[in-house]
């Protein structure tokens, strides 16, 4: 018979796994290389990213990514919702870490780049783009939050 504390990492595991397999859904429809992007974008290796979008595993996500993680996934509000109701479950205490888009006010920028005649080279270049601005905000974002920690 198991012990108290077992049946309570079981449990644990199953609510890590819960939120991932929402977070494996929304990858799932995402063109190949999603979890590249991420990695690229929190900076980190893909195996991490593999991880932690996992269900099979039990590496938690770490509540500082969690934010970022959804909007590059092009997480649906219902799916957000229900992904942070599962994460909250996991991990009560580390949901009070969670970022938000609140957590600094936003600006539109608009730039121009060339119209190119290759559609793929297009489609490239707007994701280089949009994958260095979101790489910059994760860095203030980051910078953001260690003065606030000072």
């Amino acid at each position: 018979m198991p012990s108290s504390s077992e049946r309570a990492a079981a449990s644990r595991q199953e609510r890590i796994q819960f939120y991932k397999e929402i977070l494996r859904d929304c990858l799932d429809r995402r063109p190949s290389g999603a979890r590249q992007k991420i990695a690229r974008v929190l900076g980190t290796h893909r195996s991490f990213v593999s991880q932690i979008t996992n269900p099979a595993d039990p590496t938690a996500i770490p509540a500082r990514h969690v934010a970022l993680i959804l909007e590059l996934v092009h997480a649906s509000p219902n799916e957000r919702e229900r992904f942070l109701a599962a994460y909250h479950q996991a991990h009560p205490k580390q949901s009070a870490k969670l970022k938000t888009d609140t957590d600094l006010p936003l600006k539109t920028v608009h730039i121009e780049i060339p119209v190119l005649p290759d559609p793929s080279a297009q489609a490239a270049l707007e994701d280089l783009v949009r994958d260095t601005v979101s790489r910059l905000v994760a860095i203030a974002r980051m910078q953001s939050d260690s003065a606030k920690e000072e």
